[in-house]
């Protein structure tokens, strides 16, 4: 072999290591990030598939006070000019400490009779009312259990600004542990004869299924 093969084939080898040091660490990096995301978003895909066979028992909470006077009467003064506006913070807290309502940059519907919170969550609803003549509010909270919980976090539903950049953040490191495991399966298929025809089944199968059983 010439000098020449030899440094050529030493520089291919040099270049294989490297990108497989590097593609090795991102992968495992983010399978790291991915684990228990995607443990998630597996295990809720089953149930959401099935959830008309899961059975879910709505646990429903309701709660009644009235509102003080002057809280009230801060009610009627901080009265949005249009239909929609967020509660005064008085009212919000005394709504935290006596009913244990969060509703915090809530926005409520306003109107002539009644001051209307909605409070979605995942997992369930919630809504509160406050009569804007006598101060009487009423709380109503339906839980559905741990499995619709987790099936809202799989869909993103009421789960706030914090969940969704989790969502955006996770389906990134998804691509990166695809991205890199597609170029490591590239890497290794020369001495793997059954790794592409594996790749082709799975693009196969469900373009195949949304073709035949799909309408």
């Amino acid at each position: 072999m010439s000098e020449t093969s030899r440094t050529r084939n030493l520089s291919d080898q040099n270049q294989r290591a490297f990108w497989l040091k590097h593609l090795h660490r991102w992968h495992w990096i983010s399978a790291g990030l991915c684990l228990v995301g995607m443990i998630l978003f597996a295990a809720t895909g089953i149930t959401l598939n099935h959830a008309a066979q899961i059975e879910a028992r709505p646990v429903v909470i309701q709660k009644e006070a009235t509102l003080p006077a002057d809280l009230l009467a801060s009610l009627s003064a901080a009265a949005p000019k249009g239909d929609t506006g967020e509660l005064p913070p008085a009212v919000e807290h005394w709504l935290a400490s006596e009913l244990g309502i969060v509703a915090g940059g809530q926005i409520a519907e306003w109107s002539d009779d009644e001051v209307y919170v909605p409070l979605p969550r995942p997992g369930g609803d919630a809504w509160a009312s406050i009569d804007r003549e006598d101060g009487k509010v009423l709380y109503e909270r339906i839980d559905r259990g741990w499995i619709s919980y987790f099936n809202d976090l799989h869909k993103g539903r009421n789960t706030g600004a914090a969940w969704s950049w989790f969502i955006d953040v996770f389906a990134g490191a998804c691509l990166v542990f695809c991205l890199t495991g597609l170029c490591l399966l590239q890497i290794h298929s020369g001495k793997r004869p059954a790794t592409w025809p594996v790749v082709g089944l799975g693009v196969v199968v469900p373009l195949l299924l949304a073709i035949l059983f799909i309408h």
